[in-house]
């Protein structure tokens, strides 16, 4: 009887510490990951990114074509970031 009580005993803890921890666990990572996101440290919005990047582009004497690849290129670091000075 008093082995059975035991069992049972260790049995019930070993679930409380168990559970106990993906509480503890999940708290965690709900304070995390709650509040507002970050903003992407200087990044630029579509059209402050286009602007930038014709700025940088003018006078350039390369045909259209390597204009609108590079300007894709200047636009996208822009808005990832990469780009503000």
């Amino acid at each position: 009887m008093l082995k059975t009580f035991s069992m049972f005993a260790m049995a019930g803890l070993m679930t409380l510490a168990v559970t106990g921890g993906a509480q503890a666990q999940e708290r965690v990572f709900r304070k995390m990951t709650s509040g507002e996101p970050a903003a992407l440290q200087n990044s630029m919005t579509e059209a402050q990114a286009r602007k930038a990047c014709r700025m940088e582009m003018s006078g350039s004497r390369e045909s259209k074509k390597s204009i609108n690849t590079k300007m894709r290129g200047c636009m996208d670091r822009k808005m990832q970031g990469a780009g503000r000075n």
